[in-house]
């Protein structure tokens, strides 16, 4: 009787622990993009280094909508991290422009990660040689409502301009680019990673000038919007384009949940930025982050286990 009493206990502690040690696994959603853009990939190669680091860590990459339905979706409860642009996380943090009124409390910051720039094409024979003379002229300023057209707002303000003063259109990547090339269009703004493919084709075909922001006018912007940080697209970038040219970028940033608990966000965090030479091999935009940068273009909280984290490293104060 005794040992039988004595087998069902340890069978029944037998279950307690099978049960904790299942209870341990970390289930989280890293919410990304598109499958055919660059978020999807890139969040799977994050997710891939933090499943292979840290013990009992299952992190699943999810293709999505990208950053505006990203971060609603960390906002709900429905995905813990995200990857985003960080202007977008600031309107959702703040309930403004593409979130007008609409605040989102429940989103904090890992780290800004690369640059997606903000590049200004003309055509050759537009005569244009910088923003000031986009008076008057046919500009494309990306799909309406789109994080691309508030670039292009902002940026126009910061030289004294707004959509009044141009012949506005609303229109792809690929759209602008065409509009270039057969001559409706006099210029046009795109954000995305250095080279994009619709200004690659137009460079070959037609041919196009890229237009700087720079001086007074750069920091003017950057100063009210301190998701922007200054960078450069090299010579060569496009076929024709010769010379450096500066410009303004705005960051694709990782986006947590203020709900995860400090050490989870520590431990994932210095996982990452202790493994950037896998996530380099793993995508060619992995080459772009470092710890350094991530503090920067940062307008939304560090989670406090990401605060820690750099503090640790000496990044932050």
């Amino acid at each position: 009787m005794k040992k039988t009493v004595f087998m069902a206990i340890l069978a029944a502690s037998a279950i307690m622990i099978l049960g904790g040690c299942q209870n341990t696994q970390k289930d989280y959603i890293l919410a990304t993009g598109g499958t055919s853009g660059t978020y999807y990939p890139f969040g799977g190669a994050i997710a891939n280094i933090w499943n292979t680091k840290l013990e009992n860590m299952n992190v699943t990459a999810q293709a999505t909508g990208a950053s505006a339905e990203n971060l609603r979706l960390i906002n709900k409860g429905e995905a813990e991290f995200a990857t985003v642009q960080n202007d977008v996380m600031d309107y959702a943090y703040h309930g403004t422009a593409l979130f007008d009124g609409e605040v989102l409390e429940n989103i904090m910051t890992v780290g800004t990660l690369y640059p997606e720039v903000v590049q200004i094409a003309v055509s050759e024979s537009s005569g244009i040689t910088s923003i000031e003379d986009f008076k008057g002229k046919r500009i494309s300023v990306g799909d309406a409502g789109s994080g691309v057209e508030f670039n292009a707002k902002q940026i126009l303000e910061g030289y004294g301009l707004t959509f009044d003063d141009i012949k506005k259109s609303n229109l792809s990547f690929k759209e602008s680019a065409e509009g270039i090339q057969n001559g409706t269009l006099d210029g046009c703004f795109i954000t995305a990673g250095v080279p994009n493919s619709a200004l690659q084709e137009l460079a070959f075909t037609a041919g196009l000038k890229l237009i700087p922001i720079s001086g007074d006018e750069a920091d003017i912007i950057c100063s009210k919007y301190n998701y922007y940080t200054q960078t450069t697209i090299p010579g060569g970038t496009y076929k024709g384009t010769d010379e450096d040219t500066p410009a303004l970028a705005i960051k694709a940033t990782l986006a947590v949940s203020s709900k995860l608990d400090e050490e989870t966000v520590y431990n994932m965090t210095k996982a990452l930025f202790e493994n950037l030479d896998e996530l380099g091999q793993a995508h060619a935009k992995g080459k772009e982050v470092s710890a350094a940068s991530a503090v920067t273009g940062v307008s939304v909280p560090f989670h406090p286990g990401a605060a820690k984290y750099y503090k640790e490293i000496g990044l932050l104060d």
